[in-house]
């Protein structure tokens, strides 16, 4: 997607464009937890590795998975326009028709937060793997349900799979359907370049998101959800910060202009208000 939005930006013949594919620790370590083994830098490590070291010219992300700091040698030069922000149910056709005590497979702390909230009888199990491996594990009766990024499964043609949740019934993580594309920050030629195809309403919103984790030094221990809207010149940023067995949950609103520190202003005030329960899962 990357190279073809290149290609057509600048008028490149597809072969003047080389993709490398960087196999990353998160990619390899499929059996525990994000959390337990590093965190979102297993996604951006190696990519990070041979961008400095001038082997690639750009990286590109899935920002779901990008750290909020990011090592000063590196900027974030574009956003492609942003995909299906919703996740999907796989298993049932809405969270309220699983059985009682049905099985519930995902590797995030948000989506495991947000089904217990709303039905603490389930049971939720830890399920990592590619997109093709998680389907293979619920045809194989390992799991009830599960839940994937819309985005993803669109991305790789499987967009009947499933049936998407509306964001007021579950709100997405902070930048989930955004694809960024990094650049080293003295890289004045690559950034030039890639800014030409960055997509501005994605950008200020999902800067916007990643404003909030950072203010509220989120890490994938923490359930947060967060989905900015641009309407005109009006951003509007909502989140929740769940308890990790979704039995509390505090919830909010902001609205402003891009550029304005609204990340920082809901983060204060979610955190004013929150559970202790809540409160002690973020560092702020």
């Amino acid at each position: 997607m990357v190279r073809a939005a290149l290609c057509a930006a600048h008028g490149w013949a597809e072969g003047e464009v080389d993709t490398v594919v960087i196999r990353t620790t998160g990619d390899r370590v499929q059996d525990r937890a994000l959390a337990e083994i590093g965190g979102k830098a297993l996604w951006t490590k190696e990519l990070d590795r041979a961008l400095l070291a001038g082997e690639i010219d750009a990286a590109v992300h899935s920002m779901k998975d990008v750290e909020t700091v990011r090592p000063p040698a590196i900027r974030i030069a574009a956003m492609l326009p942003r995909a299906d922000v919703r996740d999907r149910l796989i298993g049932a056709e809405a969270v309220a028709d699983l059985r009682a005590g049905a099985v519930v497979g995902t590797s995030s702390p948000r989506r495991r937060a947000q089904l217990l909230r709303v039905r603490p009888d389930l049971s939720v199990v830890l399920l990592r793997g590619n997109v093709e491996t998680r389907l293979a594990k619920l045809a194989a009766g390992d799991v009830h349900a599960t839940l994937l990024a819309a985005a993803g499964l669109d991305r790789l043609g499987k967009g009947e799979v499933g049936v998407a949740l509306p964001t007021d019934a579950m709100l997405p993580a902070p930048a989930q359907g955004a694809v960024g594309i990094e650049v080293r920050a003295d890289d004045a030629l690559a950034g030039t370049l890639v800014s030409a195809i960055d997509d501005g309403p994605t950008h200020r919103c999902v800067a916007a998101e990643r404003g909030l984790l950072a203010a509220l030094k989120a890490d994938c221990h923490s359930p947060v959800a967060a989905l900015a809207s641009l309407a005109g010149e009006t951003l509007t940023l909502r989140a929740e910060l769940l308890a990790e067995d979704g039995s509390a949950c505090v919830e909010g609103l902001v609205e402003g202009v891009a550029g304005e520190d609204l990340g920082g202003t809901l983060a204060a005030d979610l955190l004013a208000r929150a559970p202790d329960a809540v409160r002690r899962l973020f560092a702020a």
